[in-house]
């Protein structure tokens, strides 16, 4: 394999990310001439875009092993163009976007794979319209191929704390909103715990909360560690949930904060252990989304629940606006709507990406997490708990996700063509009626006789694989729905259907 095509492979989505540390069966990707090679392709990026040799740009990592190797390579290809490199060490991924902001960087590069095992990393490029699209990543990865390195460069680095600098602005923020100084330590009485799963986010529970007067007492896996010992630093984890979960419980606090390795998602747990995550977030995100915003449309990735629709729609007098699964997509949908003059103040993904049209569009975990802590704050005066806030979201009675693996080598061409042939099957079922609003798969409606709930099958944003989620408010209605729907499925011979077979029983 050629360099050029093990860099096409190494993207994903919008972000560069591969096998960083050689593991069993898994050698390394990553490697030094692939960071290298990468960043100069964005520097010439960079240049093609009008940006100037003389300006700034800030590097920043999550707690990976991998990290202080790769940062090595990303500021030798920077400095050999002559640019001049912020060094901001420890990092999350929103902060490293901020530099862009409050420092007047033109570009930032954060070294992160978010959520996956210790062995994988990458690269996420920013500019200040943010971060770079798949487009935008195939002309870097282009790039690599043709560039020429300058004759004259300059090996210009500063180290920066600028993390201290990030903490202050949310601490601003909750000051700001409750209407009290830092001095008033305006979170006193209250107690939030954070779990940082051995990432980045340990900074929130120590620069951001105990400043202000918040017991931390009881927060968790704090202090970075590439390694994850103690379970993966992602919200989506089952098993992260109930580590959050029972912290809560267990030291009586108000409020469980949880966050991925780079902090560009959040979620967390109110002081019943209770897990306020994804229809449950995107819920609470858009109440606070909404005040001074009324009427305004939320987009949301797919699967979410129809109890959602209706809180935004009829509860909150928002429009819920389902969209495709990837949170850029969901940003970039927002953005087009805004650029119609749709009032968007807000778009989330289930995953618990949330970009504020306020905060510059930016899915940010700690900024989503700020405004709840604000909000909570708030209600706390009137002698009120956060969660009464989403007391009438109607929750599925079950709720499953399946995933069906393509056979075929062509799997996109195959998946859309298994997307069509559903649609033309659910045309002549009864009890069944496919979603007028469908973006991405097909998402179809089955009526009380038939399962009481909904199925959405789609292809994966990256992978060879077809989720099927499915919802009922029924008990038993899951497997009914999945059994109405593989009737269909079992005559197809590119789809790996077994997993539904055997969930059905």
């Amino acid at each position: 394999m050629s360099r050029y095509d093990l860099y096409k492979k190494l993207k994903s989505g919008t972000d560069i990310r591969g096998v960083a540390v050689e593991t069993e069966g898994s050698p390394v990707q990553l490697d030094d001439l692939a960071v290298y090679d990468l960043t100069c392709g964005f520097c010439e990026w960079l240049l093609q875009n009008g940006a100037s040799l003389s300006g700034r740009i800030a590097v920043g990592h999550d707690s990976r092993i991998s990290a202080e190797r790769i940062k090595k390579q990303v500021i030798s290809a920077l400095c050999t163009y002559g640019f001049y490199v912020y060094d901001c060490g420890l990092s999350s991924t929103p902060a490293m976007f901020m530099t862009t902001v409050e420092l007047n960087c033109l570009a930032a590069v954060q070294i992160t794979a978010s959520h996956h095992p210790f062995d994988r990393n990458g690269l996420k490029f920013f500019t200040k319209h943010g971060g770079l699209d798949s487009g935008d990543l195939d002309a870097v990865i282009e790039n690599t191929r043709t560039f020429v390195l300058p004759k004259k460069h300059r090996f210009s680095i500063e180290k920066i704390d600028f993390m201290s600098v990030y903490a202050k602005r949310l601490r601003n923020m909750i000051c700001s909103e409750v209407n009290a100084s830092e001095y008033d330590r305006p979170l006193l009485g209250y107690k939030i715990i954070v779990d940082a799963g051995n990432g980045v986010g340990g900074f929130y529970a120590t620069e951001v909360l105990a400043k202000l007067g918040a017991d931390i007492s009881g927060s968790q896996f704090l202090e970075p560690d590439g390694m994850f010992p103690n379970h993966a630093p992602n919200p989506e984890n089952k098993e992260a949930m109930k580590s959050i979960s029972d912290a809560v419980i267990r030291n009586h606090a108000d409020l469980g904060v949880i966050f991925d390795t780079d902090v560009d998602r959040a979620s967390c747990v109110d002081e019943n252990g209770t897990e306020i995550n994804r229809n449950r977030l995107v819920a609470l995100a858009s109440i606070i989304a909404l005040e001074g915003n009324e009427g305004g449309t939320i987009v949301t990735d797919s699967v979410t629940s129809t109890g959602l629709t209706d809180f935004i729609n009829n509860f909150l007098g928002g429009v819920h606006y389902r969209y495709k699964r990837g949170y850029r997509n969901v940003i970039n949908e927002q953005l087009r709507l805004e650029s119609e003059g749709v009032n968007c103040p807000l778009a989330i993904e289930t995953s618990g990406h949330a970009a504020f049209r306020e905060n510059y569009y930016l899915d940010d975990g700690a900024y989503l997490i700020t405004k709840i802590v604000i909000k909570m704050a708030q209600m706390g005066k009137k002698g009120m708990k956060l969660e009464s806030l989403i007391a009438d979201l109607k929750d599925p009675e079950e709720a499953c996700e399946l995933r069906l693996k393509i056979k075929k080598d062509d799997f996109r061409a195959y998946g859309n063509g298994v997307i069509a042939a559903l649609e033309k099957y659910a045309a002549g079922r009864k009890g069944w009626k496919t979603a007028d609003d469908n973006r991405e798969g097909i998402r179809v409606y089955l009526d009380k006789d038939h399962g009481n709930g909904w199925f959405l099958l789609r292809l994966s944003v990256h992978d060879p694989i077809m989720p099927l989620n499915i919802e009922s408010d029924s008990a038993g209605g899951t497997k009914k729905i999945a059994g109405e729907l593989y009737s269909f499925l079992k005559n197809l011979d590119g789809l790996e259907t077994d997993v539904v077979r055997n969930y059905i029983g």
